[in-house]
């Protein structure tokens, strides 16, 4: 490999450039520094630049050639060059054309004001979206109630198969392992001032109100709302939602309703079972800890307990369901065309579903204590 070299000549207005051998990247370096240092002279009229000597040439000497030309741009010489061979010719002229003229400066942080003003537009943007694509399925839903063959009661079934049926055993494993959590760390504080029996109201009420029900939730968030936005989201990918808009079809009436549908409908049952396996796990406590029997557990379950305690749980679900739905499919149809965006909305979707499950059950709690009940 020939070292790349450079000649200049100056004579009285003009400047006359050589370029030979080999200009790689492995020793571009030279010529760089050595052009940077080369001042134009104000009185210069023409340059010219030839390159019949140059054998080989690689992005990294075009990119020289480039910003060294770009100089006499700005000093409004008359610039040509000669001699450039063809394929370097071809190069040369495509990475011109292409050149960035202004590299963006990176290190320029934006101010505090600017980061504030630019997260509350996202977030108003966002929101105002969100109720547009609530309206939409709030319309469809109310066509096809006017028009009950318009529900899609396959697809119902289906997604109550995958949101419920499905999530029971992780349900049901991780609201068993919180009520024993509860119940041995309550028996070790009741057993100092000999009030045991308080397990029961401690467990259950926690449990049915509370626990059981936001643990359900955003269980179920983690599962269906990035099952809604990755199915959804591959859907437009691959332009199958474009295909059924061209055919006709409604894609919020077929793919946005069955599913809320389906999960305002599951989340009562999974939340119920979730008590249940709760209970399970205090009531083997219970028996482990403080040597209360499961008949007696469940008698003093039933006499000094109220039902309301469950029922409060069992109305949030409904809610935790919509919320969960409309939030795995809004972002669903919120993914671009590549793959990427899929894996960033159905970790928007899992963050959001449960942060707004969490923010409505605190939000339902604070209400019915105010009202006390």
């Amino acid at each position: 490999m020939s070292p790349a070299k450079i000649t200049i000549k100056k004579n009285d207005n003009s400047l006359h450039i050589t370029s030979s051998g080999d200009w790689f990247h492995q020793s571009i370096g030279t010529i760089y520094n050595q052009l940077k240092q080369f001042d134009i002279n104000p009185q210069t009229l023409s340059v010219t630049w030839d390159f019949s000597s140059m054998e080989k040439l690689d992005t990294s000497g075009i990119m020289v050639i480039i910003e060294f030309m770009r100089r006499f741009d700005a000093s409004r010489v008359t610039f040509t060059y000669v001699g450039m061979k063809p394929d370097h010719q071809r190069m040369f002229l495509f990475y011109r054309k292409n050149f960035i003229n202004a590299i963006p400066n990176t290190t320029n942080k934006n101010s505090i004001f600017q980061i504030i003003g630019k997260a509350f537009i996202n977030i108003s943007q966002g929101f105002i979206e969100f109720n547009h694509f609530i309206g939409i399925n709030a319309y469809q839903f109310w066509l096809s109630i006017l028009r009950p063959s318009l529900f899609r009661f396959k697809a119902i079934i289906k997604h109550l198969s995958s949101s419920g049926l499905q999530a029971l055993p992780i349900v049901g494993l991780t609201s068993f392992l919180v009520g024993l959590v509860i119940a041995y760390q309550s028996a070790e504080q009741l057993k100092q001032f000999g009030a045991s029996i308080f397990i029961v109201e401690m467990v259950s009420i926690s449990v049915f109100r509370e626990l059981a029900p936001m643990i359900s939730a955003i269980v179920v968030a983690g599962r269906s709302a990035s099952a809604y936005t990755a199915e959804i989201g591959i859907m437009k990918i691959t332009e199958e939602i474009d295909a059924m808009q061209t055919m006709g079809f409604e894609p919020h009436r077929f793919l946005v309703i069955p599913r809320i549908i389906a999960l305002m409908l599951a989340m009562p049952l999974i939340i119920f079972f979730a008590d249940m396996m709760g209970i399970f796990g205090g009531m083997l406590i219970a028996k482990g800890q403080l040597g209360l029997t499961f008949s007696e557990f469940i008698a003093r379950l039933h006499t000094e307990v109220p039902i309301k305690h469950i029922l409060i749980g069992l109305i949030k679900a409904p809610f935790f369901g919509l919320i969960i739905a409309l939030i795995g499919c809004f972002r669903g149809f919120q993914v671009t065309g590549s793959t990427d965006s899929i894996g960033k909305y159905t970790t928007i979707s899992v963050v959001n579903a449960s942060f707004w499950v969490i923010a409505i059950n605190a939000l339902i709690s604070v209400i019915l204590t105010e009202l006390g009940i």
